[in-house]
């Protein structure tokens, strides 16, 4: 049995992730893991799967024969497992770059960033637009928590960080 991990994309409908289950399930494949979201009207899903070799191209050739479904795909692999994993919420005041402040935060103390999910929301008390984001992470040092946190907070004044409760 191989891994892969599967990228979809299609115009967001009723049923669609029961035709894909219903094609992974056919050619017994195994879903693992996944990640699934409406967009502005679009679908979209990261799926981890593991399939046999042999049924590998007839089920990636099923799944792209879904009206409008687009799918890129790659193999996967173990890596090391992380000393510590942690969960944070982060929101901050909304503006240009604040992706890409604290990726390079992040990636500057070596930690990887193995989940993120954001969205912009507008605070119902100003009205001001806000970016809130959840982020897991993966520490290779247990030291590197307390210089994480420094240098998030390091984004500005308006910057809350929640750690949350959930860690390995």
């Amino acid at each position: 049995m191989l891994r892969y991990l599967i990228t979809l994309q299609a115009p967001d409908r009723k049923g669609l992730v029961e035709q894909i289950a219903n094609v992974i399930s056919r050619h017994n494949g195994n879903w693992l893991d996944s990640e699934m979201r409406h967009i502005d009207g679009v679908f979209a899903a990261i799926l981890q799967l593991e399939v046999s070799a042999l049924k590998w191209d007839a089920m990636l050739d099923a799944l792209e024969c879904i009206d409008g479904l687009n799918c890129t795909y790659c193999k996967t692999g173990h890596i090391a497992e992380p000393i510590k994993r942690l969960s944070f919420n982060l929101v901050a005041y909304d503006r240009e770059g604040l992706v890409l402040e604290i990726s390079n935060k992040i990636n500057a103390l070596g930690i990887n960033i193995e989940q993120f999910s954001s969205q912009q929301e507008t605070a119902s008390h100003s009205g001001i637009a806000l970016f809130r984001a959840t982020m897991g992470l993966g520490l290779s040092d247990p030291s590197q928590e307390e210089q994480l946190t420094e240098s998030l907070y390091e984004l500005g004044d308006d910057v809350v960080l929640d750690k949350l409760s959930k860690t390995a």
